[in-house]
């Protein structure tokens, strides 16, 4: 039964069931004679005489007359409200509403059947989302975690010219050119779990992996260096295993400040503000670091850290401050790698930067101290020449990063423009570095590109620079084993690094990058010493690669 006749039908029924006895002598036949034959139903409240729109019950009256029709009067056209209502003149009134309600039923049937096959299209429909609903319900593992992830395949292949080789002191191809830069396939795997407690914060955990292995040019280790890609990974067991590749907290305070915190976290993970619209996931490492490898180096361990922001200047000013030490796992801070936290011999890294930004541009300065006893190296992988990452182990580094973009406001013609410098210093402070005293190192890269190239959704990109390199050496010609002569300054580790992209976006979750990029002389002075008879001064590679990456995101 509706709510409607559930509500009509309660007052009457319990009437009709009350205790009292209604006797026969008590009852006036005459009036209920009167009442079911009063002619006919009144069609308006106004029709009553004795009814006024400040009764209590006038709004019921007006509903039952005007919106069902089955309320009738006595005889002169009244109502009688305030006259005691017998049984049998409720009974009366009642099935005179109940007829009614039954043509409207009627009524409803008739356009159920006439809308029946729209009606079983929707019904369907329904039924459709109730089950998915319930699928999506029964293989939920958390009310609290969402997961997303990216799986990148890369095919590729090297090419190299020149007098250098690139075999021996570690670097694994043979003779330049001749047996090395073949046809590879490999891929990085990356998941990601987003958990929230509050709405507000966040506990991040992301498994990780890939099989760009030291036998992989693109890994950026034993072969040319600055031939890593952003996307090359290895598992740190060399099986293509999974592993926790991150694992951090953040929370709020204030309306101003966020926290930080990760036993594995990265250094721009605690970042207000990353210098660069140039995209991340470009193809060589090099340029994803904001022009700055050094001040941006993206060390990862254990830390902590802070950002604060607030509107000024028409802008916001954005502060960024956090801690990371690279071995904070191990317990053992003198042996072995090192380890702790904050212990002389941790992996150390302090950065701070500062930013301001407009809604389409922006600038910002960062610095980075460095203590890299057992850090693994600040500039190592494919963001620096051999002896750049050489001389980086020899003691304390500071660097510096300005990094600025801006983007235009329509796509067209014009490209967003990223750019930044980056200035290190690296000092032998407590001489134990068998050759170097200090050493200057510096790096620039300027990023270009332009989205809905040609297509719409498709992005064409374009980044020139040069990676971290030595500009001024000072040894120790007693500590190397060499003469007065040989020591002093050293600036003929210059590099120059391009890429080209064009990315193609298949489908929403689908994207193809061809892409092409020229490395000449990546190995910088350390190319010298790698010549067909150590007997040339002016030696040089120069590196030509090229690959297709094809991304999946979900």
């Amino acid at each position: 039964m509706k709510l409607f006749q559930q509500l009509l039908v309660a007052p009457a029924a319990l009437g009709l069931m009350a205790p009292m006895a209604a006797q026969a002598a008590d009852l006036n036949i005459d009036g209920v004679s009167d009442y079911s034959a009063a002619g006919e139903q009144v069609t308006s409240v106004s029709q009553f005489s004795d009814v006024y729109p400040t009764d209590w019950a006038y709004q019921a009256l007006s509903s039952l007359t005007e919106r069902y029709g089955c309320v009738a009067g006595y005889p002169g056209g009244t109502f009688g409200g305030n006259r005691s209502i017998t049984r049998y003149e409720a009974a009366a009134l009642l099935n005179a509403c109940l007829d009614r309600v039954t043509e409207v039923s009627d009524d409803v049937k008739r356009l159920l059947s006439e809308f029946g096959p729209e009606l079983a299209v929707l019904k369907g429909k329904v039924d459709g989302i109730e089950a998915r609903i319930g699928d999506m319900a029964a293989g939920q593992f958390s009310t609290t975690t969402k997961m997303s992830g990216v799986a990148t395949f890369v095919v590729g292949a090297n090419s190299y010219d020149g007098d250098a080789q690139i075999n021996g002191g570690g670097h694994r191809a043979a003779q330049a050119g001749d047996d090395s830069g073949a046809l590879t396939f490999n891929y990085d795997y990356k998941l990601s779990l987003d958990t929230s407690f509050t709405g507000e914060d966040l506990l991040k955990t992301t498994l990780r992996a890939g099989n760009f292995g030291s036998d992989s040019a693109f890994s950026g280790s034993d072969y040319v260096a600055l031939a890593g890609l952003e996307t090359a990974f290895e598992s740190s067991n060399g099986d293509s295993s999974v592993e926790v590749h991150r694992l951090w907290y953040s929370f709020p305070y204030a309306d101003d400040f966020q926290f930080y915190v990760g036993a594995k976290i990265r250094q721009d993970e605690m970042l207000a503000v990353w210098p660069s619209v140039y995209p991340s996931e470009s193809i060589l490492d090099f340029f994803t670091y904001a022009g700055a490898p050094g001040a941006y180096n993206l060390a990862s361990g254990g830390g902590a850290g802070v950002t604060w922001g607030t509107e000024a200047l028409d802008g916001d000013i954005d502060v960024s401050a956090n801690y990371i030490s690279t071995n904070s796992q191990s317990s053992n801070p003198n042996g072995g790698s090192g380890g702790g936290i904050a212990t002389e011999d941790a992996g150390n890294n302090i950065t701070a930067q500062l930013a301001y930004s407009r809604d389409n541009w922006g600038v910002a300065y960062a610095y980075s101290y460095v203590s890299s006893d057992n850090y693994n190296g600040m500039l190592s992988g494919g963001k620096a020449t051999p002896l750049a990452s050489t001389v980086d182990n020899i003691g304390v580094s500071n660097a510096h990063g300005i990094s600025a973009w801006w983007t235009p406001d329509s796509t067209g013609i014009i490209p967003s423009v990223s750019a930044g410098l980056g200035f290190n210093n690296h000092d032998d402070d407590d001489d134990t570095n068998s050759t170097y005293d200090s050493a200057n190192t510096f790096s620039w890269s300027v990023g270009l590109e332009w989205a809905d190239a040609f297509v719409d959704g498709n992005n064409l990109g374009f980044a020139f620079g040069q990676a971290t390199h030595v500009t001024d050496l000072d040894w120790d010609a007693d500590r190397a084993g060499g003469s007065d002569s040989t020591a002093g300054d050293f600036t003929s580790d210059h590099n120059f690094a391009y890429e080209w992209w064009y990315q193609i976006q298949v489908s929403d979750n689908i994207t193809v990058t061809p892409a092409i990029f020229y490395l000449a002389n990546p190995m910088g002075e350390d190319a010298d010493t790698r010549t067909q008879g150590n007997d040339d001064d002016d030696a040089h590679l120069n590196n030509l690669g090229a690959v297709i990456k094809t991304t999946f995101k979900f």
